[in-house]
């Protein structure tokens, strides 16, 4: 199959697997790895390989800088001491924890012939980077708190760089480099420092040029060299190129789109990397499916599992040592919250294509390639299909019964009406008997008033099922009200300055506490 229908078709694969994940409630990123499982297994098509070329040059940058842009620096800033202890410190800790569990089981167990300590800190620094963006977007539609979401999504904008500075480091000793813990700290400082000095040298000039224009395509432009253009740059000296372009981002979100931009223009630009992350999204999780070999993992299994549990008890011992020690902080960390954070650890492509790129003849190169991949789609699995109920058993989204009921309640309140109105269109066209009619109207009726009933009732009981409704709805009658301004400017009705004063007060709003996704915890 050729280049370009191959990605016709992966593209079109991902709209079926979006419809299918929204009508049944599964997450999304979930949704497209199954399928590329499947339909990689039965061998459908010959899809694009995962290759270090098209996550360096296509993907990682795209998705990073989304959520960079998007990530709020106020909010950042508040939880910069548990976002960077989870990063840096907390990355490399895990590491060592993962490699000093992991060597003496896969010994005890014989999986292998001599798995040294070096073989299992690659496996640890390749599996370190996580990949929130299931967790992310679970939080959101469950309407878990901001900050939570906040910690997750800075964490991995920041772990990612870690992982592959020191990814890149240990690979270096195990292949026989030498170099001390001094030389060590200090590439990884130079690495890294260099990297957002570059990032930040980016997003300013960005910053500067959008300040100087209003012209939506140009900036949504003028983004895009700061997104690739940083990466690029900062890989072509050896530095960091993740966080160059997770620099860049949250310059271009936090000053350039609040200062620079029209609010029409910053609707633009971001319905421009939605779309990109979504498309971005949609085509790694599908080629992450396809490049799995369900055979070769099966044979594998005893070390897979292995792997995952010396990975997920490393990253509880440092989530908790984290915790512990902001107890008595600002930053505070509910324990709830320690266990999410855990458990919504999940791991993407950047663990897959760093296994790839270990050279050939490298010890163990193919169990660690098969461990990876293992570990990856059981996280992507297991951890993100439980993860839903796991923050309703922690009450971190409400108490699971009381929501569950309310839901319940209120679908079949929507059904009803929606019957009613069936109802009435057959009243109209004549083709049911008015008594029929009537009967059938009492009925459904009763079913609304009975489902009212069943919501108020848990309305006046649990204050906080009513908060999040009254905050959803407000919200959406703010969307509804921007598209309106949009609508009404695109058609001439309203001039630009009209529009931008009306949408700056429509912003204002929807960027206040009590319509946002989650309510603010601890």
């Amino acid at each position: 199959m050729h280049f370009e229908i191959a990605f016709v078709v992966l593209f079109t694969i991902a709209t079926a697997v979006a419809v299918f994940a929204r009508r049944f409630k599964v997450p999304y990123t979930v949704a497209l790895v199954i399928a590329g499982i499947v339909l990689g297994t039965a061998h459908a098509f010959e899809a694009p390989h995962l290759t270090k070329e098209i996550l360096f040059a296509v993907v990682l940058p795209g998705l990073l800088f989304e959520a960079a842009f998007h990530l709020e620096l106020h909010k950042f800033w508040k939880n910069k001491i548990a976002i960077h202890a989870l990063a840096v410190p907390g990355v490399l800790a895990a590491i060592g924890l993962t490699g000093v569990i992991l060597t003496p089981v896969a010994d005890a167990l014989h999986i292998t012939d001599r798995f040294l300590l070096i073989h299992g800190l690659v496996f640890a620094a390749l599996i370190a980077a996580t990949d929130p963006i299931a967790v992310v977007g679970l939080f959101k539609s469950l309407g878990a708190p901001k900050r939570l979401a906040v910690l997750v999504e800075g964490e991995s904008l920041l772990n990612d760089g870690t992982a592959v500075v020191l990814f890149t480091l240990i690979l270096a000793v195990a292949g026989g480099a030498e170099m001390s813990v001094g030389d060590a700290v200090l590439e990884f400082v130079k690495v890294v420092g260099m990297g957002a000095l570059i990032g930040l040298a980016f997003g300013f000039a960005a910053s500067q040029v959008i300040h100087r224009l209003n012209d939506p395509m140009i900036e949504i432009t003028i983004t895009m060299i700061a997104a690739y253009g940083s990466f690029a740059v900062a890989e072509q000296f050896h530095y960091s190129g993740v966080i160059a372009t997770v620099v860049a981002g949250m310059m271009c979100g936090n000053f350039a789109a609040r200062t620079g931009m029209s609010p029409s223009t910053r609707v633009a630009v971001e319905a421009f990397w939605e779309y990109l992350a979504f498309a971005l999204n949609s085509l790694v999780f599908l080629l992450i499916g396809f490049e799995v070999e369900v055979e070769s993992l099966l044979a594998s299994w005893k070390a897979i599992v292995v792997a995952s549990l010396a990975v997920l008890v490393a990253r509880a011992l440092v989530v908790g040592a984290v915790t512990a020690l902001l107890q008595r902080s600002k930053e505070r960390i509910p324990w709830p919250w320690a266990a999410a954070l855990t458990w919504g650890g999940l791991k993407g492509g950047l663990s897959m294509v760093l296994v790839l790129g270990i050279p050939v003849d490298f010890a163990h190169r193919t169990l660690l390639v098969n461990m990876t991949f293992g570990v990856v789609v059981l996280s992507i699995l297991v951890q993100g299909l439980t993860m839903a109920p796991l923050l309703r058993r922690l009450r971190i989204v409400g108490a699971g019964a009381d929501r569950d009921d309310y839901e319940t309640h209120l679908g079949a309140m929507q059904a009803a009406h929606a019957a009613l109105a069936e109802l009435d269109d057959m009243d109209r066209n004549r083709v049911v008997h008015a008594d029929v009619i009537e009967s059938l109207r009492r009925e459904y009726r009763e079913r609304v008033e009975q489902a009212t009933r069943s919501v108020r009732e848990l309305h006046l009981e649990k204050g906080q099922l009513r908060a999040e409704e009254e905050r959803r709805a407000r919200r959406q009658l703010l969307v509804t009200e921007k598209d309106r301004l949009l609508r009404a400017f695109r058609d001439g009705v309203i001039g630009q300055e009209a529009v931008e004063r009306l949408l700056t007060r429509v912003d204002g709003e929807l960027d206040r506490p009590e319509t946002g996704h989650g309510t603010e915890k601890p």
